[in-house]
This record gives C-alpha cells, sequence and structure tokens, in this order.
C-alpha cells in the first residue's frame, strides 16, 4: 500500500506545481510586459516669410495620436540676412545663410534618424508677391532650394508658396493646438478631447500680409474664406482672410509712397510716423518696387534716386496718414463688411495675436492682455518721443525696427479698431502672445500638423519578460507535465479501485 500511496502524493504535487507555474509565468508574462515606443519622429518646417526664414525642428512620439501627431518645437534657428524672395537677382546666394542653420539641426536630430526626417518649406506673402510680379524669378528662387536640399541628408518634401487662407488656417490650428484646445492629458496622462472647450481666433501680422481666423458661431453661415480641417478625429469650420500688403512692411511702403505723392518737394519727405529727429535717404525702389505701391508710382520714377525721409514725431498727423491706407468707404458702412470690401462674419470670443502684433505691443512696453484706453495712451506717448530717447525705451534696439514701431502700432489700431471691429468692450479679449511653452505661434506648427495625418503611425513594441519561443516551450512542458501526472492519477485510480472489487481468495483449511 505504501508503494502505491507514495507515487500517487509525487504526481498530486507535480500537477499541483504545473498548474501554478503556468498560471504565474502567464500572469507574470502579461502583467510584467514593457512596450517600447517606437522612439521620436522629427520634421522640419521654413517658414520662408516676406522679411525672414526660420527653420523649426518638431518631434512626436511615432505611435500617434487619432491621426495627427502630438508634436512640440525642439529647436528654432532664424536664418541670417532677407526673406527668399529677396534673392530673386541671385538665388544662388540662398545656400550660405541656410547652412548655418541647417548644420544646426543636423546636430539636433539624431544621425540614423536624418534619412527619415522630412523637410517642408512653405514660402508666404512674399512670395506670393513675387510670382505675381515676375513668376520666373519666383521659379528659380523656389528651384534653387529645390537644389540646395537635394545634398542634404533629409527627406526633402518640396518647397511651396502657401496661400493667404492656408497660412491663416495653420496659424489657426498652432494656437489653438498650444493653448490645450484639440487635446489634454486626464488623470491617467492619456491624451483627451477637451470637454465643451473654445477654440480661440487667432490674429497673424506678417511683413506683406495679415490674416484673422476664427470659428463661426453659426455653422449654418456661408463663406467664401470657410476651410475644413479634421484634426485628432474631429471637424472644424474655419472663417480665415488674408489681406495681401496689409503687413507691417508692405503696408509701411505705401505710407512712404503716399508722404511722397503729397510732398512738394520730392527729395526731403515729412515723415510723422518716424520719430523726431530721425532722418534716412532710401532709394525709391526700396518702397516704390513694390506690387503693392504700383498704384502710387509717380510718373517720374527712377528706381535708383535717394528720397530724404524726415521723422516729425506726430502722433495725430500719423494717425490720419495711416487710415489712408484703408479702404473704409468700398464696404459703404455695412457691418459686416469691415474693410477692403470683404464680407466678413462678426469676431467673436477670445484672440490670439501673434508675430507683428507682439513684437509692436512688447515695444510698447504693454503686454498679455489691457484695455484698448492703456494701448491708446502707450501708442501715443511713443509716437511723440524723439530719436535719441528710443534706445533707453525698447527691450532690444535695432534701427529698421525702432524707427517703424509707432507706424506699426497705429496699423495695428486700424485694423483692429475699424478693420476687425473690435472695441473697447471687446479689446481685452485679444491676448497679445509669442509663443506657448517653448513653442512660438508661428503657422508652421499647424502647417506640420496637418502634415503629420499624412505620415502613417509606428505600432507600438511589445518587450516580454520572457522570449516568445522560451515561453511558449515553458507552456508545452508544463502542460505536458499537469497532463501526464493527471493521467498517471486516473490510472492509480482506476488501479486502485479494480483491485478493492476484485473476488477474496478462498480460504483452504487443512485438516488438523
Amino acid at each position: 500500500r505504501m508503494l502505491t500511496r507514495t507515487p500517487s502524493v509525487v504526481a498530486q504535487v507535480f500537477l499541483l506545481l504545473s498548474i501554478v507555474l503556468v498560471i504565474a509565468i502567464a500572469v507574470i508574462q502579461i502583467n510584467q510586459q514593457q512596450i517600447l515606443s517606437p522612439g521620436l519622429k522629427y520634421g522640419i518646417v521654413l517658414d520662408a516669410g516676406s522679411s525672414r526664414t526660420t527653420v523649426y525642428v518638431y518631434e512626436w512620439p511615432a505611435e500617434k495620436e487619432n491621426n495627427t501627431g502630438v508634436v512640440s518645437q525642439t529647436f528654432k534657428c532664424n536664418v541670417k540676412g532677407p526673406g527668399i524672395s529677396s534673392y530673386e537677382s541671385s538665388p544662388g546666394a540662398l545656400a550660405k545663410p541656410l547652412d548655418d542653420c541647417l548644420n544646426k539641426v543636423k546636430e539636433r536630430i539624431p544621425v540614423h534618424l536624418h534619412k527619415n526626417t522630412s523637410v517642408y518649406l512653405g514660402a508666404t506673402a512674399g512670395m506670393r508677391l513675387l510670382r505675381l510680379q515676375n513668376e520666373s524669378a519666383a521659379n528659380e528662387v523656389l528651384a534653387s532650394i529645390q537644389n540646395y536640399f537635394r545634398a542634404q541628408p533629409f527627406e526633402f518634401r518640396g518647397a511651396q508658396i502657401i496661400t493667404g487662407p492656408e497660412e491663416g488656417l495653420y496659424g489657426w490650428i498652432t494656437a489653438n493646438y498650444l493653448m490645450g484646445n484639440f487635446l489634454e492629458r486626464n488623470l491617467w496622462r492619456t491624451w483627451v478631447h477637451p470637454y465643451r472647450k473654445e477654440t480661440m481666433g487667432a490674429l497673424d501680422l506678417g511683413g506683406a500680409s495679415t490674416q484673422i481666423s476664427f470659428i463661426l458661431e453659426d455653422p449654418e453661415e456661408q463663406f467664401n474664406s470657410t476651410l475644413q480641417v479634421k484634426l485628432y478625429g474631429y471637424n472644424y469650420n474655419v472663417y480665415t482672410h488674408s489681406y495681401q500688403c496689409y503687413g507691417r512692411d508692405e503696408a509701411e511702403k505705401r505710407l512712404l509712397a503716399l508722404l511722397l505723392q503729397k510732398s512738394n518737394i520730392s527729395a526731403n519727405v515729412d515723415n510723422p510716423c518716424y520719430p523726431q529727429n530721425y532722418n534716412t535717404a532710401l532709394p525709391a525702389k526700396s518702397f516704390l518696387g513694390s506690387l503693392c505701391t504700383q498704384s502710387l508710382r509717380p510718373a517720374n520714377y527712377h528706381p535708383n534716386q535717394l528720397v530724404n525721409f524726415h521723422g516729425t514725431g506726430d502722433p495725430g498727423r500719423c494717425q490720419e496718414m495711416v487710415s489712408l491706407l484703408f479702404n473704409f468707404t468700398a464696404c459703404r458702412d455695412r457691418e459686416d463688411c469691415p474693410f477692403h470690401g470683404i464680407h466678413q462674419p462678426k469676431a467673436k470670443g477670445n484672440f490670439v495675436a501673434f508675430s507683428g502684433f507682439y513684437y509692436t505691443i512688447n515695444a510698447l512696453n504693454l503686454s498679455g492682455h489691457f484695455s484698448l484706453d492703456d494701448f491708446n495712451s502707450s501708442m501715443w506717448f511713443f509716437c511723440s518721443q524723439s530719436w535719441a530717447q528710443l534706445p533707453f525705451m525698447l527691450p532690444k534696439f535695432e534701427e529698421i525696427y525702432a524707427r517703424s514701431y509707432c507706424f506699426s502700432a497705429n496699423l495695428i489700431y486700424y485694423l483692429l479698431v475699424h478693420g476687425y471691429n473690435f472695441n473697447a468692450e471687446t479689446w481685452p479679449q485679444i491676448h497679445f502672445q509669442k509663443e506657448v511653452g517653448n513653442s512660438s505661434i508661428a503657422w508652421s506648427l499647424g502647417y506640420m500638423l496637418s502634415l503629420t495625418n499624412m505620415i502613417p503611425a509606428e505600432g507600438k513594441l511589445i518587450q516580454l519578460p520572457l522570449k516568445p519561443s522560451l515561453f511558449a516551450g515553458l507552456l508545452i512542458f508544463l502542460t505536458a507535465t499537469a497532463l501526464l501526472c493527471l493521467l498517471f492519477l486516473v490510472y492509480l485510480c482506476f488501479v486502485s479501485h479494480h483491485s478493492k472489487n476484485a473476488p477474496g481468495a478462498e480460504h483452504v483449511f487443512v485438516p488438523e
């Protein structure tokens, strides 16, 4: 009996052990698995504006959020020199300034990822104007950029001139993305769509154009300038309009042309928007050579003739002259048509104003939000200053910008108050901002976000404690062991049961 009991106990112990081990290995394998991110992906966007080119490097996890990458800016570099449209007569000279920034970019992105990193160049209003003025020159500039990037290790996805509405839309996407209006992290640190979060309108002031973009209050309203965009699984109808020639630099060229037209002495012109005692001599072509000033060009126009401008620092006269740059009569006092004969829905809710808006407000020593009265008194005070006082008033002093802040403040006033109909009550809803966190508010991030919709996501890699082959081998071995033990126990039961039921041995009586 002892002999039959021992194998039975051993078999039971093995069966129990096998079952416990199978469960333990399965639990460990499932719970201890590590999800390895397939790493980061990178994208490079060159914002080729009218006054300069900025290179942005963006990164996002290779496994994406609902078809749109969760993108952040990791590096920004301003290319030295003017915007690419200024290279119309020497497109080959573009390579040198680009090199300085691109060499820094190469250090920021791991070498093994260079060939999989996409580069996009988007050119804005400066190139839109050049294309209208001289299409072959614009094409040569773009071709020169294509050639430059062919020699780079990155995957170049083309240089294109983006439209005004696209620029407005991408700026709107950037602003709302950075403000967390599309995505936010919940308690479990996962990205979710924010509940009932309002989007913000976007105001962008560039060198050659200015854009306004916001969500229509009534989705049924139909405007020519409405674009639909899908982000993180949601659709948005965005009203956006771009005003060509209303950017800071082009509008100032129009002002100089207008002052020259109204002046009796063509060689010496008073400029009420320049600071008192500021004098500069500008070649006529620097402001009359633009497409935006074509209608203001005098009959006896000589491109290289110098025009002397003398600053008078007269805020009232400056305001008067700036108002002449806006065509308010085309609308015939219709409320939904602010200026330039453009039909625009009423701007509602909060707005973020960036680029040129931010830099001008910063120069006036204002920040964030403030009242319209504060803006007007700061503008009046700044515009009354002499040139000698400005270095002490500005956070950063550069002649080309310092002389023009009074003008751009007036441009902003007319654009926002008389153009877009902001008033004393709605003005505080405008937030003047340059960046959120470390990311600049610029159309380039919105462009990248829209383009990442087309970049396929990579799956998460799961790392298990045991290699799949070892895990499968152990499972098979332990399951087989358990089955063998079970079969052996069944067999012992059967034998034991059989021996009990066998007829007893007959007693043999041996006679005494």
